[in-house]
C-alpha cells in the first residue's frame, strides 16, 4: 500500500508576519516549518510502513523553496521521498487553488491511502482535505483521532464533545488526523542526517498538468481586503477587596452583560 502525506510548510506561529501589498504573506520574510498538524499525519503514515500495513510512505507539499526544510523533516520522520511542487504560479492560490495542485500531483504520484493534518496552523480552515477528495472522486474521513487499516478498508475514531464515533471508508481514501493521534516523533540525529541523501523531486505546474492560469492570487475565490494588527492587550480591572468586593465584581460582570 502506498500512502501520501500531504504537508504544509508554514511561518513559524510565533514569529513576527509581514504581507506584500497584495495582502498575500511575505514568505521570504519569515521563517518557516513543517506544520505541526500535518506531523501528526506524517507520524501515522510511518507506523503503517514500520506496522507491515504501507510499503512506501510519500511526502507531498506545495510551497515555496524553503518548503523543502519542511519536507526534509518529514523524511528523517520517517518518510521514504518527498514531492516538492514549486511554481512562481502557484502563489497567492486561495484554498481551491491550493486543492487543485495537491490533487493533480497525487493523481499523478499514485496512491492508495492519503493523509494529512485536520488543518494548517496558518490558515486553520480544516477545507483541503475535503476538496481533495472531491477532486479525485475517492471517499475521505476527516478529524480522526485514531486510524487502523485493515482489508482495504480504513477506520477513525472521531472524538466530538459529546460522542465517540467510528467511521470506516473504504480505500483509496482522503483522512485527515488531529492532534489525539500518537504524538509524532522527534527525529534522532541519525536520521536527520540520513534524510539529507532521500530523494525530493521537484516538479512545475506543467510537469502535474494543472494551467497556471487555474491557480494563484488572480484565479483565487476569495480575497483579503484588509490586514490590521491585533490590538495591544489593555491593563485589567483590579478590584480591591475592602468589604465590597463582591458588588463590584457583580457591576463590572453586568456592565458587559455576563449577569443581570
Amino acid at each position: 500500500m502506498k500512502v501520501v502525506v500531504m504537508a504544509k510548510y508554514v511561518p513559524e506561529p510565533t514569529a513576527t508576519w509581514s504581507f506584500e501589498a497584495d495582502h498575500t504573506l511575505a514568505r521570504d520574510a519569515v521563517e518557516g516549518r513543517l506544520c505541526e498538524l500535518d506531523e501528526y499525519a506524517v507520524e501515522q503514515a510511518v507506523r503503517l510502513k514500520e506496522g507491515g500495513v504501507a510499503d512506501e510512505v510519500v511526502v507531498l507539499t506545495v510551497g515555496p523553496a524553503k518548503a523543502v526544510d519542511g519536507l526534509r523533516k518529514a523524511l528523517a520522520m520517517g518518510a521514504d521521498r518527498a514531492v516538492h511542487v514549486s511554481d512562481e504560479a502557484v502563489a497567492g492560490s486561495d484554498a481551491l487553488g491550493t486543492s487543485k495542485v495537491l490533487a493533480a500531483a497525487a493523481a499523478q504520484e499514485g496512491y492508495d491511502l492519503i493523509l494529512t493534518g485536520m488543518a494548517s496552523t496558518d490558515a486553520e480552515m480544516s477545507v483541503v482535505p475535503s476538496m481533495v477528495a472531491a477532486r479525485l472522486g475517492v471517499g475521505q474521513a476527516t478529524f480522526a483521532g485514531a486510524l487502523s487499516i485493515d482489508s482495504g478498508t480504513a477506520t477513525i475514531r472521531r472524538d466530538s464533545d459529546t460522542a465517540t464515533r467510528e467511521v470506516a471508508v473504504d480505500l483509496p481514501a482522503v483522512i485527515s488526523l488531529t492532534d489525539q493521534t500518537d504524538e509524532a516523533r522527534y527525529p534522532a540525529f541519525r536520521a536527520i542526517m540520513m534524510a539529507k541523501k532521500k530523494p525530493v523531486e521537484t516538479r512545475s505546474l506543467a510537469d502535474i498538468g494543472v494551467a497556471p492560469a487555474d491557480v494563484g492570487l488572480a484565479a483565487a475565490a476569495t480575497s483579503v481586503v484588509s490586514i490590521e494588527p491585533a490590538p495591544q492587550r489593555q491593563a485589567g480591572t483590579v478590584i480591591t477587596d475592602d468589604g465590597s468586593g463582591a458588588g463590584q465584581l457583580a457591576d463590572f460582570l453586568a456592565a458587559r452583560g455576563f449577569v443581570r
